[in-house]
């Protein structure tokens, strides 16, 4: 093969073979299959004859068996008024090819019988959510790198004596020829007869369309996308620098080349987030109703996490309940495939999820939010999510100070400040190093939760066993002035504070894309009002505390902290649940989200747990100071 042969080979589509053609036709999934080679004919034939002669054999011989394999997938797709005109269109594509026509004309032909193959079987050629290459870099490092070089030069470690060569993804003129949706179809079908391999498994819908465009910025000018054309993300997805350039010229196809590779952030707003879970829903069912079950399950997880999740802040400020019924909903969606019930009910859980969709979009708007809601979702985002961890701070802190152990002070302080620091670096390397799904933030949320809710109980229990002042002094000199006690307070001040901050960062950053420039500075306004609150509270937890009894002061902090074991263990089960580690067991029980408890049987067995815990600990507790009190 030619170099502009492998780079086909390597990037674009499969070598579909006779012999598959059983396999691929026997659904409407063909279509998709059928695209795949439009493009690759589009791509690949106008290098290969020029002024009607044959420049390559083999690749021309190709090219006409690509089109018979054409003609079978399109044959086989189900009945539809259009599908005589696309037999008609493939068979006159094969004509030309057999003709040796101009390249160009066979390249444009081949694209509008695929824009026809698109819309009479309803195959998306544009992402819902608009690309971002900076969450593409991390995904090219992690899974291309090592094959097509750091540089995209096909120049990796792992590409060395392969055949075909790892293609070099710099190559502006065959990437001229690719539309952004053919490098997207690629990613995820993979090349078959090559080490090219299928990443739908490994990548969900807006992950390989991040990866498309960070590839298109190997091939673009990225000075050329300041312009006064701004195209929209339809046809940055679906057209190609070839055809731009032929109809507008190469200045535009230029600033064309650039705004496919970073295309224009106008709005991640809630409209945009909702249609995407709403998209993924439907291809959950459909892969469902094509047995493939686990596939079903997965996208139903990233429907939640990467799409309503992330509106469920401003969803709950305003309307709550719609809030819980709308995520009740997704989750019996996905249970129902989860517990293998039949297609028809899978579908009616499903029609019901999106209606509640639709109205949640209805009362959040297509555009920004408001000033307002802006506002008081960036106030109850870090206001709620720190509460927990300002109030387990406060309590140790107050603890500590009441009891004259002002050198521990110092343990704590270092135990959050880490925290903060950890918080922050987990954002930057999932920023611009690997990519966190949302199912690896909500398994690291309630993983952190469960271990906090351990620890808060026992540190609950150790200060009701210390209540008391003679206890608290035995305390004193045996174990507090050394390191393990001190060690102790600094672990729980970190997971106490790293469990919300990622989680924080994550709502903000998306809040941010959904106020909109207009409401940056209500944001800002929303969360400076937070952390005064929160600081505030905090300061009359340690004020108050310092008039209490020791004994008071002990029971009172020791109740607080087995509370909020409870809520902790409540928010943790959830958490994973959400990531799609188990299914949900909604039960007749009462709903309240700020002391974790919600109305499903996994989330409810984890708190009974922690309260009987709690209660054989203190049980234990209080035998051994009634014994204590006996032998005096």
């Amino acid at each position: 093969m030619t170099a502009s042969s492998r780079l086909l080979a390597w990037l674009l589509f499969p070598l579909l073979s006779l012999s598959s053609l059983p396999l691929l036709a026997d659904t409407v999934d063909g279509a998709p299959q059928a695209l795949h080679l439009l493009d690759y004919i589009s791509a690949d034939y106008p290098p290969t004859v020029a002024a009607g002669k044959v420049i390559d054999d083999g690749e021309y011989r190709e090219q006409l068996e690509f089109t018979q394999v054409l003609q079978g997938l399109i044959t086989a797709l189900p009945a539809k008024p259009e599908k005589a005109a696309l037999e008609q269109g493939v068979e006159s594509l094969h004509a030309a090819i057999n003709a040796k026509q101009d390249g160009a004309d066979v390249a444009r032909q081949a694209r509008q019988l695929g824009a026809k193959l698109a819309v009479a079987y309803e195959v998306s050629q544009a992402p819902i959510i608009t690309p971002d290459p900076t969450r593409g870099a991390p995904l090219y490092a992690q899974n291309c790198s090592v094959c097509h070089g750091d540089t995209g030069a096909g120049d990796g470690p792992a590409g060395v004596g392969l055949s075909p060569a790892p293609a070099n993804l710099r190559d502006a003129a065959r990437m001229d020829h690719l539309s952004l949706y053919a490098i997207y179809s690629t990613l995820g079908q993979g090349v078959e007869g090559t080490d090219m391999p299928a990443f739908a498994d490994q990548l969900d819908d807006r992950q390989r369309w991040d990866l498309a465009t960070y590839i298109a910025g190997f091939s673009a000018d990225a000075a050329a996308a300041k312009s006064d054309k701004v195209y929209n993300i339809a046809d940055l997805a679906r057209q190609t620098p070839a055809e731009v350039q032929a109809t507008e010229g190469s200045e535009v196809a230029a600033t064309f080349r650039a705004q496919r590779a970073q295309p224009p952030q106008v709005k991640r707003g809630p409209a945009q987030l909702l249609d995407y879970t709403a998209a993924t829903l439907d291809k959950s069912l459909a892969a469902y109703r094509a047995g493939e079950h686990d596939q079903a399950y997965d996208l139903s997880v990233a429907a939640y996490l990467e799409g309503f999740e992330l509106v469920e802040s401003s969803l709950d400020n305003v309307d709550a309940n719609v809030r819980k019924d709308t995520e009740k909903s997704l989750m019996a969606y996905r249970q129902s495939l989860q517990d293998g019930l039949s297609v028809e009910q899978a579908e009616q859980r499903l029609d019901a999820a999106k209606a509640k969709l639709k109205e949640s979009a209805g009362l959040l708007g297509s555009d920004g939010l408001s000033w307002s809601l802006s506002y008081i979702s960036g106030l109850l985002i870090l206001l709620r999510e720190g509460l927990e961890a300002i109030l387990v701070l406060a309590a140790i802190l107050a603890f500590l100070r009441n009891t004259g152990q002002q050198s521990a002070v110092r343990s704590v302080n270092v135990g959050w400040g880490l925290a903060l620091l950890a918080g922050l670096g987990t954002w930057a390397l999932a920023a611009y190093v690997i990519d966190v799904s949302g199912s690896q933030r909500e398994l690291l949320e309630g993983a952190t939760a469960l271990f906090a809710s351990v620890m808060v109980l026992w540190l609950g229990v150790w200060m009701h066993d210390r209540r008391h002042a003679a206890a608290w002094q035995d305390y004193i000199k045996s174990s507090l002035v050394g390191g393990g006690g001190r060690f102790g307070f600094a672990i729980l001040a970190f997971f106490s504070v790293y469990r919300e901050l990622f989680e924080v960062i994550l709502f903000y950053e998306t809040l941010w894309l959904q106020a909109g420039p207009a409401g940056h500075n209500a944001v800002l306004a929303g969360g400076a009002t937070a952390l005064v609150l929160l600081v505030g509270l905090a300061w009359v937890i340690l004020r108050g505390s310092a008039k209490l009894p020791l004994t008071l002061f002990f029971s009172i902090n020791a109740a607080l902290l087995c509370a909020l074991s409870v809520v902790f263990a409540g928010h943790g089960v959830k958490a994973l649940q959400e990531a799609g580690i188990f299914g949900t067991r909604p039960v007749a029980f009462f709903e309240f989200d700020w002391l974790g408890i919600h109305a499903d049987a996994y989330s409810l067995i984890a708190q009974a747990v922690a309260i009987v815990a709690i209660a054989v600990l203190y049980g234990r507790s209080w035998v051994a100071e009634k014994r204590r009190v006996s032998a005096a």
